[in-house]
């Protein structure tokens, strides 16, 4: 699988462009601030339909603009699927696959199959639950639309859950309608959990080997799941903590509270890890989610890299650059450093300045 090319017209500062992506490297450098992370952004709304930078549309469209649009083409193999975004100012985004309009963002996870590594992601061991719960949730859509319409549904039944907590603090006789949330609020968060079991399994699995290799066999690395409460224990937990619930209007247990601890040498990385051993956590996981990708799906994803070389020492950035010669690859960065010298040889390289992006010949 690779993208062929893409093209944006008012997406954030790129007025109108066509690129044309290489099938292996891609990079695309230039001062800070001048449009390079906006074309990794326009990817990832392709294979995601929302942003890795903000929750609101409106902010990826072009300064006195009322819309933006992203189309790209992708191949894979045997055939090609083509998407087309349609950012709104004052309504919702279309987002159609082939032509045809999807209802759901479910539907255009799995079409194209991305890993996305930024220095915000080198923080992911020492950041807050949430975005590891994000780290799972994210690769769990790309690989399976059940689970991902499974998450739909439990945030979707939690949020009713929510807002009946806070009525019943003004009006105790609602007290027992909790229950038709809670059966929903089980059945979807159980399947949740067996899913994130499952996944961290085969990522410790694929990141205990990466990371060996990434320290020289110094370090062994452990991830472990750290759900709120076992599939088994998940009715019960809610049944005991109503009254606890009721008075904060808020669920106490679930999946939604859900982690990741990592460890290496039996050592509590996030806690007690140093900065480079954080870092190096975070470049071994990032690994194996293009190894587990792979394995699930049969083909490599496409691999977004933002400005994260800089962030990186010499022996990692040598072993990440030996990880992906075989595919497609698109960075960014300020400048072609010496350990980006040898990619270029087999790279499309585009310089960027002031939203434009010009072939560097």
């Amino acid at each position: 699988m690779y993208i062929e090319n893409i093209s944006v017209k008012n997406f954030r500062n790129l007025d109108t462009m066509s690129i044309k992506f290489n099938k292996s490297v891609n990079i695309f450098f230039g001062k800070n601030a001048q449009g390079k992370t906006n074309i990794i952004e326009a990817v990832y709304m392709c294979a995601t339909g929302r942003s890795h930078r903000t929750h609101s549309d409106k902010d990826m469209i072009m300064f006195g603009m009322d819309s933006a649009m992203v189309q790209t083409f992708i191949n894979k193999n045997d055939y090609k699927d083509r998407v087309n975004i349609h950012l709104k100012k004052n309504s919702k985004k279309g987002v159609a696959v082939n032509s045809l309009p999807i209802k759901s963002l479910s539907e255009l996870f799995g079409v194209l199959h991305i890993v996305i590594f930024s220095p915000e992601d080198l923080e992911l061991v020492k950041k807050g639950p949430s975005e590891r719960r994000r780290f799972i949730d994210m690769e769990l859509c790309q690989l399976s639309k059940i689970y991902c319409y499974n998450l739909q549904q439990y945030w979707k039944i939690l949020k009713q859950r929510n807002n009946l907590l806070k009525q019943v603090q003004k009006n105790n006789s609602l007290k027992d309608t909790i229950f038709v949330w809670d059966n929903q609020l089980v059945d979807f968060g159980r399947k949740l959990i067996k899913e994130r079991e499952k996944f961290t399994v085969r990522i410790d699995e694929l990141t205990k080997n990466i990371h060996l290799k990434l320290t020289g066999n110094a370090e062994k690395m452990k991830i472990e799941y750290k759900p709120s409460v076992s599939a088994d224990e998940f009715e019960e937990k809610l049944n005991k903590n109503i009254d606890r619930d009721i008075y904060f209007g808020s669920t106490s247990y679930g999946p939604h509270k859900d982690d990741l601890a990592f460890f290496i040498n039996d050592t509590n990385v996030r806690e007690f890890g140093s900065q480079g051993q954080q870092r190096c956590t975070a470049v071994s996981l990032k690994l194996a989610e293009i190894k587990l990708i792979e394995e699930e799906k049969g083909s490599e994803p496409v691999l977004l890299l933002d400005d994260v070389f800089s962030e990186l020492d010499k022996n990692r950035q040598k072993y990440l650059i030996e990880c992906i010669s075989d595919i497609q690859t698109i960075i960014t960065c300020t400048g072609i450093e010496d350990s980006l010298k040898e990619l270029s040889q087999k790279a499309a390289i585009y310089k960027v300045e002031n939203g434009k992006v010009y072939p560097n010949l």
